[in-house]
């Protein structure tokens, strides 16, 4: 957390050092070459100022000897070698739930399943962001992503949601959930578990990590770490309903909201209640079943069309389920008792205006709405009528409540496993530093393999038969690859052990040190490759 809050004059440089770097770019990014800096270079070079009247791209040294001027291109990679060498890429997540913000707040930020490919590329899009994923549900809407420098990558996105919210960046900062690396990691994974929803075990959620690596199929952005991550939370979230069962029993949002609706009509119930839904995805689904169950044998659906209506009225036989289209809304409502909606609408279905001309409710109560939908569907306004009461996901804490002691165990347990997989992922993302090393030391061995079959058959003359070339290159391949086999095996990580993950790392620096391979600015300049190509597309 101590990098975020570093003063925004670094972020500020890094900023115009990289718009420096893109406007100075002679050559598209795949004519570009890199090679390893010879200088460094301070916030003080007198090379950063413009007021300098010479416009020779020279500068002279103490002695007098002209030397060539770095250009800006040059002062970046500099810059950029010694920053991201030092702080390698982080795992971040930066948003907001249901835990920190209300949902005032974070309907602003809510994102639409069909816009998360489009926002993963508008992300990777920024400076420091290497990849990123969406989660964006009722309860929360979190960025995660791979950041080449943790300040930055969080500045970048901060700013980001502030601008497509409208929210101040102070004001963000105040309810933001903020976690790096393996923070992060062990928070997705509970999050995946139900660990971390507003009902304890809630198992939609699970469904919802599922599709964020649906939609990030075939996204650029979407790379091996965040892809990794989010399947690992996959397997996280499977593994404890599996070994736990903290899902047996446990309430979800939609049958909270049905248990909530029930608590406020007091003395009568949902059986005798005029009901309308408004929406049948999948939440809307899940309340249609749960007022089944609660005795309610008749109740209204409102559906843009009425395909998911007659799917549901095909698994309810026994329940009269009615069907109408979304234009005939406000007239269900009329006769409605208690008003479901659960939407991707993102403006307000019900108005404070359009509600206050509704008739009374028999029997002189106050007509009910239970809003689950984020951005929501009942204006805020609406709560102010006399007539009416309005409930969103956030005053479902009540009925959670009740219903969570009895998982408290099971939560402890799913910890447990939580933790091992955590262990498990960190070794394997560590683990991936030595891929590079791997890949620049076969090639450094290939060179010298290509090389000398290429001098010894230079002096063979031109008598050599293809089948004797043939069996020069198996004999130099084979040399090359028992050659090969031990710095491999030492190069590989199971990830079962700290002790072999440390003496792996141990290997590839060495391995470094001794042929001079440069993974490490080899895999910066690689990183700032990416991002040039993503800024000139």
């Amino acid at each position: 957390m101590a990098a975020v809050g570093r003063s925004s004059a670094a972020a500020a440089t890094s900023l115009n050092s990289s718009a420096l770097f893109r406007r100075s770019l002679p050559l598209p990014p795949s004519q570009l070459s890199f090679r390893r800096p010879r200088f460094s270079v301070n916030a003080a070079c007198p090379l950063f100022s413009d007021n300098n009247n010479n416009n020779n791209n020279n500068s002279l040294s103490q002695n007098g000897v002209v030397n060539p001027k770095p250009s800006p291109l040059e002062l970046l990679k500099t810059s950029a070698a010694d920053r991201y060498t030092k702080e390698k890429s982080s795992i971040m997540c930066i948003g907001l739930n249901i835990h920190s913000a209300p949902v005032e707040m974070r309907e602003k930020l809510a994102i639409p399943e069909a816009q998360w490919p489009l926002i993963i590329e508008e992300l990777c899009a920024l400076n420091h962001i290497e990849e990123a994923a969406v989660l964006s549900t009722c309860n929360r809407m979190e960025i995660y992503v791979v950041a080449l420098s943790q300040h930055r990558g969080v500045k970048e996105v901060t700013d980001w949601m502030s601008k497509i919210s409208g929210i101040s960046v102070p004001e963000l900062r105040e309810h933001q959930v903020l976690l790096s690396n393996a923070d992060a990691t062990q928070h997705l994974f509970e999050v995946a578990a139900g660990l971390d929803s507003l009902v304890l075990g809630e198992g939609q959620i699970l469904a919802q990590v599922k599709q964020v690596v649906k939609a990030g199929q075939g996204v650029p952005g979407f790379d091996r770490k965040i892809s990794g991550l989010f399947k690992q939370a996959i397997s996280v979230g499977k593994r404890v309903r599996t070994e736990t069962n903290i899902s047996s029993g446990s309430v979800s949002v939609s049958s909270a909201a049905v248990e909530l609706a029930q608590m406020k009509l007091q003395d009568a119930s949902l059986a005798d209640a005029e009901v309308l839904v408004v929406g049948a995805g999948k939440m809307g689904k899940l309340v249609i079943k749960h007022l089944a169950s609660k005795g309610c044998r008749r109740m209204v659906v409102v559906n843009r069309t009425a395909d998911k209506v007659n799917a549901i009225q095909q698994e309810l036989k026994d329940v009269e389920i009615v069907f109408r289209p979304i234009s005939e809304m406000l007239a269900c409502a009329t006769e409605a008792d208690v008003i479901f909606t659960s939407t991707a609408s993102e403006s307000p279905l019900f108005s404070k205006e359009n509600v206050q001309r509704l008739p009374l409710v028999s029997h002189g109560r106050r007509r009910i709405f239970v809003d689950i939908s984020i951005p929501r569907n009942v204006e805020p306004g609406v709560s102010d009528l006399e007539t009416a009461l309005v409930f969103n996901v956030d005053d479902l804490k009540e009925v959670v409540a009740a219903n969570k002691e009895d998982r408290i165990q099971k939560a402890a347990e799913a910890r447990e496993i939580i933790l091992d997989e955590l262990n498990k992922f960190e070794a394997w993302k560590d683990s991936l530093e030595t891929v590079p090393t791997i890949k620049k030391f076969r090639a450094y061995v290939e060179r010298i393999r290509a090389s000398e079959m290429e001098k010894c058959l230079s002096k063979m003359g031109q008598d050599v038969s293809k089948e004797q070339k043939e069996a020069i290159y198996a004999l130099s391949m084979g040399i090359v690859n028992k050659v090969l086999h031990g710095p491999m095996q030492h190069l590989r990580c199971d990830g079962n052990n700290d002790n072999s993950l440390s003496e792996v790392l141990e290997n590839m620096r060495a391995l470094n040190r001794m042929y001079d391979l440069e993974t490490e600015i080899s895999l910066m300049e690689e990183k700032i490759k990416v991002k040039i190509g993503r800024v000139k597309k």
